[in-house]
C-alpha cells in the first residue's frame, strides 16, 4: 500500500507484516501498514522446540502477527507469529484487503483528474483516515448514510469524483430472508380478495412469487437482519389482516 499510518499499531494489535530478515534466532520484518521495523523473537514464531526458523517463515513472505510489546522512545516493536489464532488471521486479512480495495480507488480518483496518487492522499485521503482511521471505514459512510465528503474540507471536484467511484465500486451490505404465505379464501371472488391483499406490497425490494395453491412465496432484502425481519413482519402482518377481513384464512410460515 502506498500510505502509511504515521504512527505506531497498539499492544495486541494484529499486523501484516513482510518478512525481511531471519536470523538464527529472530524474525525481523517491516509493518506493511506502518512503514516500521519489528522483530519476532524465535520463542514467538511457533509453539514448542524449534530446530530451523526457516521451516516457519521466509524472506518476502507475508505474515500476521500480534504486537507484544512496544518502546515508543526507541521505536522497537515485539511480535507474536504463534499467537494469532487463524480467526483473527482471517479477519486482518480481509480488513488489509478492503483497504487495498480502497486504495485503488484513490488510484482511479487521481487517473480521472489527471494526477498522482500522493496527490489524492495530500487532497482527500489523509483527511480522511484522520477523521475514520482508514478509507473504507469513510467509504461505507458513504454508501450507507450519504456522507458528504465536503464536510471534511476536501476539494469539490475531488470530493465529487471520488463519491462517484465509491458508489460505483462499493456495493451496500445485503441480506436476504424468505418465507410463505399461505392465503385461502372461499368467497366467490376469493382470487380478487386474494390480489388485493398482495397489491399493497410493492416495494423493490420486496418479491412475491406465486408457488401453487395457497402458497406465494415471498423474499425481502436489506441492509441488516433487523431491518429484514421488521419488514417481513409489517409486510406479512397487513396481508395477513385483508384476507381475514374478508373471512378468508392466512398465515405466514418461514422458510
Amino acid at each position: 500500500m502506498f500510505y502509511k499510518k504515521n504512527k505506531l499499531p497498539e499492544d495486541g494489535e494484529a499486523v501484516i507484516c513482510t518478512v525481511k530478515k531471519i536470523l538464527p534466532h529472530a524474525v525481523f520484518v517491516d509493518l506493511d501498514e506502518y512503514g516500521k521495523e519489528a522483530m519476532i523473537h524465535i520463542s514467538e514464531v511457533a509453539p514448542g522446540r524449534i530446530r530451523n526458523i526457516r521451516d516457519y517463515v521466509k524472506e518476502g513472505k507475508k505474515v500476521i502477527c500480534k504486537v507484544l510489546s512496544l518502546n515508543k522512545e526507541k521505536g522497537y516493536i515485539d511480535l507474536s507469529l504463534r499467537r494469532v489464532n487463524q480467526a483473527q488471521k482471517i479477519a486482518k486479512n480481509n480488513q488489509y484487503k478492503q483497504e487495498q480495495k480502497s486504495e485503488k480507488i484513490l488510484e482511479d480518483v487521481a487517473k480521472s483528474l489527471k494526477t498522482d496518487l500522493k496527490t489524492i492522499y495530500e487532497k482527500a485521503g489523509d483527511k480522511i483516515i484522520e477523521k475514520y482511521d482508514s478509507l473504507m471505514n469513510c467509504f461505507n459512510e458513504i454508501v450507507n448514510n450519504n456522507l458528504d465528503l465536503k464536510t471534511l474540507n476536501i476539494d469539490g471536484k475531488v470530493a465529487e469524483k471520488l463519491t462517484e467511484l465509491v458508489r460505483e465500486k462499493i456495493k451496500p451490505p445485503e441480506v436476504t430472508i424468505t418465507g410463505i404465505l399461505k392465503l385461502e379464501s372461499d368467497a366467490s371472488d376469493g382470487i380478487d380478495v386474494i390480489k388485493k391483499a398482495l397489491s399493497h406490497v410493492k416495494k423493490n425490494n420486496v418479491k412475491i412469487t406465486y408457488l401453487s395453491a395457497p402458497n406465494y412465496r415471498i423474499l425481502i432484502k436489506a441492509k441488516d437482519y433487523k431491518t429484514a425481519e421488521s419488514l417481513m413482519k409489517n409486510i406479512s402482518l397487513n396481508v395477513i389482516d385483508t384476507i381475514k377481513k374478508f373471512k378468508g384464512r392466512a398465515e405466514l410460515i418461514r422458510s
